[in-house]
């Protein structure tokens, strides 16, 4: 078994951050590279914007997992990727939808919205983006304090957000092979199914305490 530290010293917790931030760039480079060398296939566009949308929901995935995983291994600087990841999450899934804006509708809002129209599964994807639009603005040390509580509730929609990502994936496949969106949809389960159950805990020790407290002060010494 490898052991891992729980806690980093800063430079190494720096030196971390900027490697995870470079590995987090990996997957726009092979896309754009593979775009400009011909390897995405015969509908290059199709294949980019694809690919950009898989890597929004995979990051999105990543960043449900790091409390699950601190609280389950006790490492604590994993919470300080959280924010990098979270923020990777969004640039992908609007780099997804601005890829298909300009590519596919040349940017017309007009055609955007008859295409929503016939294809249910873009409002579904769009829902899901602008769900991320305040919680990437509000992802920093200031809004983090000016919200104080709120900033917690707010941050609460990246579990929609993840149920809406796995739907839209859902929908818009065209052939019978569901592999990848179910593989998501069980991941996404099973990290709601932990949080949900950490929940249940939380609010039977609450609802416990009384009558515990109570039974203590009749009892006999």
């Amino acid at each position: 078994m490898v052991w891992v530290p729980a806690q980093l010293p800063p430079r190494w917790m720096a030196a971390l951050k900027t490697v995870v931030f470079l590995a987090c760039l990996v997957p726009a480079g092979l896309i754009v590279f593979d775009l400009f060398t011909g390897r995405l296939g015969v509908n290059p566009v199709e294949a980019m914007i694809r690919g950009l949308g898989d890597w929004g929901l995979r990051f999105l995935l990543i960043t449900l997992a790091v409390t699950p995983l601190r609280m389950l291994t006790g490492v604590a600087w994993l919470i300080r990727l959280r924010r990098m990841l979270g923020l990777f999450a969004f640039t992908y899934v609007a780099l997804h939808f601005t890829a298909y804006l300009v590519f596919e509708q040349s940017g017309s809002l007009a055609r955007l919205a008859e295409d929503v129209a016939k294809r249910p599964y873009i409002l579904v994807g769009a829902t899901a983006l602008v769900l991320l639009i305040p919680l990437a603005v509000t992802s920093t040390n200031g809004w983090m304090r000016r919200l104080g509580r709120r900033w917690k509730r707010l941050h609460w929609l990246v579990y929609p957000i993840g149920v809406l990502g796995v739907f839209h994936y859902f929908m818009l496949i065209k052939a019978d092979d569901y592999s990848q969106p179910l593989l998501y949809s069980g991941i996404l389960a099973v990290l709601l199914g932990y949080r949900l159950q950490r929940a249940l805990r939380g609010w039977i020790k609450r609802a416990r305490a009384p009558g515990v407290a109570t039974a203590a002060a009749v009892t006999p010494r």
